[in-house]
């Protein structure tokens, strides 16, 4: 291939003059996406967490990458996500003048066109199965008027939601779920997150994911509680207290996958949601 210039969601740029053929994922729906491309032996390094690339060694977690075992494989290209991993093994591994492929989607369509990214990286955009997988990625329905509104709690304690300029509510969009808490900021600090104390200038930090209380879960209302196996892994005790505070909501557990995981997961997982949630709205 010529040689191929590409922004990652940082805005850096990063040159390739060949296709990489030593890959290391350190996202484990990357790591999903890039056997799905067809290039699972490209695969040299995954994390802990990767479900996908059996037999492929391991460097570590998502937060606490072994640098020095990613850079002991010789890799070609890094893929990270500026959410799930920690930022400065993955400068360390830059300084290095490895490509670090950073992402950050919080639409359903950016997660496809960093699927369709990772495919021209990995010369493989112009193959019929990789086209007709992105075609089906951005075929994917649009969001259809709201018919519920649900709390998706990410955590425990604390307790946290995610709010409207995340992954995971878009994907809850595109099925006619509304967030409750999509206009929640988090605020700064702690105690402002909780109504105990004026809020503080937040310029520069993360405000997806606020901390709440039962009161505000109570005062929002929602016809639904979506409770994800991952991150956390909600107890009946957790479902308790949430039930509690929205008495007349239907709780249905789902996939963190199917809710967090972009690219190439997105494209079956969208429709396996949409109809776990219609089959939820219709038993109410």
């Amino acid at each position: 291939m010529p040689t191929l210039k590409v922004t990652d969601d940082l805005g850096r740029a990063l040159i390739f003059m060949h296709p990489p053929q030593r890959i290391v994922s350190l996202v484990p729906s990357d790591t999903h996406s890039v056997i799905a491309l067809g290039a699972g032996d490209r695969l040299v390094g995954r994390t802990t967490y990767c479900e996908h690339g059996e037999g492929v060694p391991t460097v570590g977690g998502t937060k606490d990458i072994d640098v020095e075992a990613v850079l002991a494989l010789g890799p070609q290209l890094v893929i990270a996500n500026q959410e799930e991993n920690s930022r400065r093994p993955l400068e360390v591994i830059a300084e290095r003048g490895i490509p670090v492929l950073v992402s950050l989607p919080r639409r359903v369509d950016q997660g496809i066109g960093h699927l369709a990214r990772l495919a021209r990286i990995l010369g493989l955009a112009e193959e019929a199965s990789v086209r007709a997988l992105i075609k089906r990625g951005y075929e994917l329905p649009k969001a259809p008027p709201a018919q519920r509104r649900a709390f998706i709690p990410i955590w425990m304690d604390p307790l946290m939601t995610l709010n409207g300029e995340t992954f995971g509510s878009d994907v809850l969009a595109r099925v006619g779920i509304e967030n409750a808490f999509g206009d929640r900021q988090r605020l700064y600090p702690l105690a402002a997150d909780l109504g105990k104390a004026l809020p503080q200038d937040a310029a520069g930090r993360d405000v997806r994911y606020p901390r709440i209380t039962v009161d505000e879960i109570r005062a929002r209302g929602a016809d639904l509680i979506l409770l994800p196996d991952e991150p956390h892994a909600f107890s009946a005790a957790d479902e308790a207290i949430l039930q509690e505070a929205l008495p007349k909501a239907r709780v249905v557990r789902v996939s963190g996958k199917d809710l967090f995981w972009y690219g190439a997961w997105t494209i079956d997982a969208l429709r396996r949601l949409e109809a776990q949630l219609l089959d939820s709205v219709g038993a109410n």
